[in-house]
């Protein structure tokens, strides 16, 4: 069954409508036609079943069937993801939205600061954002994570503080595995973090001086003895914690 993302303001009416490019890729490419049926989904725990009403080129109505709410899950990770150079940062935003997570954050760091304006700036986090729906639309999330603006790592680190427990990604000799800080934390505080924040940084790790800031409020861990691509290591992380806080549910 195909499914296209509404937002939440323009999901309070029946019959739902979808925007013209929407419309055509429904036509054109994906051969949508009246009486067929459709999921459309929010990005804020909604899950619509719909059936096509009216098809155009340009304007398609859906009629709702079945309306579901969906919770989300028990727990927040947040991504703080050094920029990653070339098509890797939309790879990492994309299975950021497919392994759950609640926030991606954008970190310039020194290794990865791109030579940016504000204005592209905002059109690479709308490309971003584009690439979230495109995801849930793929695997079937009724939640969109949040996309932040770029931060510093000073910016980012006062930024996690709202989380129960920071774990960065690190080669140091001191890093330990994820479950070991988790169930650290579940011991002193009764339960597993509701809120984790994870840090990855770019080819060739952050700074030291970066790290060194960023180990004020986060925890080292470790990804194994083999030296990881930046996208490589943040779907590692992100499907590591998950299992791990989804097996202490």
């Amino acid at each position: 069954m195909h499914r296209f993302y509404i937002p939440p303001a323009d999901c309070h009416n029946n019959p739902l409508r979808l925007s013209p490019a929407e419309s055509k890729h429904a036509r054109s490419v994906l051969r949508l036609r009246e009486g067929d049926r459709v999921v459309v989904l929010n990005g804020a725990g909604k899950e619509l079943l719909c059936q096509a009403a009216e098809v155009r080129n340009d304007s398609t109505t859906l009629e709702i069937i079945q309306e579901n709410s969906v919770p989300p899950l028990p727990f927040e990770i947040t991504l703080y993801q050094a920029v990653a150079k070339g098509k890797a940062m939309d790879f990492i935003v994309q299975k950021a939205t497919e392994l759950g997570a609640h926030r991606v954050v954008p970190v310039l760091s020194d290794r990865s600061v791109p030579d940016w304006d504000d204005a592209k700036t905002a059109a690479k986090v709308e490309k971003w954002r584009s690439i979230c729906i495109e995801s849930i639309k793929q695997c079937g999330s009724a939640w969109l994570p949040k996309l932040e603006l770029p931060m510093t790592p000073k910016e980012a680190l006062a930024d996690a503080r709202q989380s129960a427990l920071s774990l960065i990604a690190t080669l140091q000799p001191d890093s330990k595995h994820p479950r070991e800080h988790i169930d650290a934390h579940a011991a002193e505080h009764g339960l597993a973090p509701s809120k984790l924040a994870i840090w990855v940084g770019p080819e060739g790790d952050y700074t030291p001086a970066e790290i060194n800031i960023i180990r004020t409020g986060a925890l080292p861990i470790t990804l194994g003895p083999l030296v990881l691509r930046s996208e490589t290591a943040a779907i590692y992380c992100l499907a590591v914690l998950n299992y791990e806080l989804q097996a202490r549910q």
